[in-house]
């Protein structure tokens, strides 16, 4: 008889860090973005991509603007969520819509000076599909990776 655990409960007492957890979503978001973008540039003509490689690189940018976007529309929300009344909750929405229509300007900015003739993600409306699509992917993804892992899901064999 060895005195070492069986395999299965080395695996049972495995911790992710945060940094795992963070590096994972980062390689998720940015894979199924550059899979949403390559698909983009295959049905939609205004949108134009150079290479495989510059997707991806269009990728982890869209990933991080992304990320900052939703950064600053939840630390506006809060902001007025620590505030009462009608009018607050109000200009919580309009100041939420505002940014939201204004950030695909930015996202269209931002990849005109970094990938100049290179990349052209088509005008607003393609912008506005593009990011509503790669918000669902993701969202998609993260609800089916947490089904996978709920309480009642047996651990792996």
């Amino acid at each position: 008889m060895s005195d070492h655990p069986p395999r299965h409960a080395e695996r049972d007492r495995i911790t992710i860090t945060s940094a795992q957890l963070r590096f994972a979503s980062w390689m998720t978001d940015v894979l199924v973005y550059t899979v949403v973008l390559n698909l983009f540039v295959e049905y939609a003509d205004a949108v134009v991509i150079d290479s495989f490689t510059i997707s991806i690189f269009t990728a982890v940018l869209l990933k991080a603007l992304l990320d900052a976007i939703l950064h600053f529309e939840h630390r506006v929300d809060a902001w007025f969520a620590e505030r009462e009344g009608a009018a607050f909750r109000a200009l919580a929405v309009g100041s939420t819509l505002l940014i939201l229509f204004l950030s695909k300007f930015v996202i269209l900015e931002v990849v005109d000076l970094v990938f100049g003739d290179h990349v052209e993600l088509g005008g607003l409306v393609e912008v506005v599909l593009l990011v509503i699509v790669l918000m669902v992917s993701r969202q998609a993804f993260q609800w089916i990776y947490d089904r996978l892992g709920s309480a009642g899901a047996r651990p792996a064999a």
